[in-house]
């Protein structure tokens, strides 16, 4: 059964946070910016997956196959596309309205590589 509706594509930032965070997370919040971007700053506990591996074909990490996903970019646009892709691809997805900088305006945190304060890239 699936978390979200078939009809229902798009989440709140405030959504996204209820249902990826804290140890009853029922989905998996999945960033689909590129590494650079990734590098610069995420949401913590976010896993990675670059729109442009999953477009050539490259499999979901391990830690989000077989899970609900919530997916993130940085405005919004990119994953609209990646949602579309995944599922195709028969993923049960939803994307964030306003990625990762409406997650900076909602107060939540961002974080780098070493678990640092991050930005928005």
């Amino acid at each position: 059964m699936s978390l979200f509706s078939r009809d229902r594509t798009r989440v709140t930032v405030e959504e996204a946070h209820r249902r990826t965070r804290g140890t009853r997370a029922s989905a998996v919040l999945l960033d689909i910016r590129e590494r650079g971007e990734w590098d610069a700053g995420r949401a913590p506990g976010a896993v990675h997956a670059p729109l442009s591996g999953l477009v050539a074909g490259a499999p979901l990490p391990q830690a989000a196959q077989g899970r609900p996903l919530v997916v993130m970019c940085r405005s919004g646009n990119r994953s609209r596309k990646a949602v579309e892709l995944l599922r195709a691809r028969g993923a049960d997805a939803v994307d964030v309205r306003g990625g990762l900088r409406e997650w900076v305006a909602a107060g939540h945190p961002v974080v780098d590589g070493h678990g640092d304060d991050g930005s928005v890239a």
